[in-house]
């Protein structure tokens, strides 16, 4: 459980009206969460978040998946499609700082819950729209995933080996990035409200983030007009800087100046290839790849991945195994961080966690609240936000709008 009080954390004091699912937006509140602010997550009812399906596996009758990106809110279940709830979403909406919302573009106005409507209830609100392609343009109205914005976005074509077929990268980045992004937009929104009294209308795309974070890759094109390949672990321009084998497991290496050149021959017991023509430079290494290496590959596969560390760390070389699942999470370094978080919850019992990966050194954010059970919180925030009754909530239930 958290140390630091919810009071004095960043945004303490701030209140965030989730209507997202999956990951894009979820990832952005947590993020909102973790540094303080009170979110209320909005579910359908019956199913809730998509993400509460998507196992196994399984714990407590949550999935792991929705497990990973639901800390520090808490559910409500309301039904946008009964007229009841939509008024309830406008009173939150009302009382709220920030809203965020993954819905395809125009869905929302349909239901009267667009920037438009609702800044005339509250014209403080940052209302975050996260979608696929964006608010407008011509692809406005499709509907996207990470795997397929993965693709569209340049990202799959090149991510994989080396003459072979364009791969998805196996987390689903593209959503990351963007709630990333987004988190960092309402934050910036917050602060511009302190000095402007005006909230705002975010449009966060999955594809303009996906294109954005191509960076040199994009850069050598836009600049150079040079179309991108797949390289597998290697790199296009740094040599040595992939993934090779040992005599146990994979181990990654870069050697990204030439001061590191020098150290990792003579660690290697190569000291003849520093003043190699073929392999002097790094430009020289690029050009040669071919020749050099088959022959950096051979020196690897001698030793044990832990003996490589032992003494590339020693000679201030970056290199570092290929860890699975296990192996990370079992790391001195992770659990020294705090990347293993543990935090009680109600049908789970202890449950672990991915930690928080910023650390500050006056308002550290920590876990809180556990991913909440779908409506887990229904009563207890229309009582305690909106000041309702239980003869209230009695008479909303049998109106359809919770």
């Amino acid at each position: 459980m958290a140390d630091q009080p919810a009071n004095d954390l960043p945004l303490s004091g701030i209140r965030v009206l989730d209507l997202s699912r999956i990951l894009a937006g979820p990832w952005c509140t947590m993020m909102l969460g973790d540094l303080g602010a009170e979110v209320i997550k909005v579910e359908r009812p019956g199913s809730g978040d998509d993400t509460r399906a998507w196992g196994p596996p399984f714990a407590g009758g949550e999935s792991a998946y929705y497990l990973c990106c639901n800390r520090n809110k808490k559910s409500i279940v309301i039904d946008l499609k009964k007229p009841r709830g939509v008024e309830l979403v406008k009173e939150f909406a009302g009382i709220s700082d920030v809203l965020v919302e993954n819905f395809t573009p125009g869905l929302m106005k349909r239901f009267g819950l667009d920037y438009e409507a609702l800044r005339e209830i509250n014209p403080r609100l940052i209302y975050c729209s996260i979608s696929a392609y964006g608010q407008d343009g011509p692809y406005r109205d499709r509907p996207g995933y990470d795997m397929v914005l993965s693709a569209v976005g340049g990202l799959m074509w090149i991510t994989g080996p080396r003459g072979g077929e364009p791969c998805k990268v196996g987390v689903a980045i593209t959503d990351i990035v963007t709630g990333v992004h987004a988190q960092g937009a309402i934050t910036a929104a917050l602060l511009w409200r302190e000095r402007s009294g005006k909230g705002q209308f975010i449009d966060c795309s999955l594809l303009d983030t996906q294109a954005s974070a191509l960076a040199n890759i994009a850069s050598s094109y836009l600049v150079a007009g040079k179309e991108a390949t797949r390289w597998g672990t290697a790199h296009e321009s740094i040599i040595p800087y992939q993934v090779f084998n040992t005599k146990d497991r994979p181990i990654a290496i870069a050697v990204a100046n030439q001061k590191l050149w020098v150290n990792f021959c003579k660690l290697i017991d190569k000291e003849e290839w520093i003043d190699d023509p073929r392999f002097e430079s790094n430009p020289k290494r690029v050009e040669n790849r071919e020749v050099f290496l088959p022959l950096v590959a051979d020196v690897i596969s001698q030793k044990t991945c832990d003996e490589w560390v032992e003494l590339f760390v020693e000679a201030s070389i970056p290199s570092g195994p290929v860890n699975n699942m296990q192996n990370l999470f079992n790391d001195p370094q992770i659990l020294h961080r705090g990347m293993v978080a543990e935090i009680p919850h109600p049908t789970i019992g202890t449950l672990r966690l991915g930690g928080v990966p910023i650390k500050y050194s006056e308002t550290q954010p920590d876990i809180r609240l556990p991913p909440p059970l779908l409506g887990q919180h229904t009563d207890e925030i229309l009582t305690n936000v909106l000041g309702y009754t239980p003869e209230k909530i009695g008479e909303l239930r049998q109106q359809g709008g919770i």
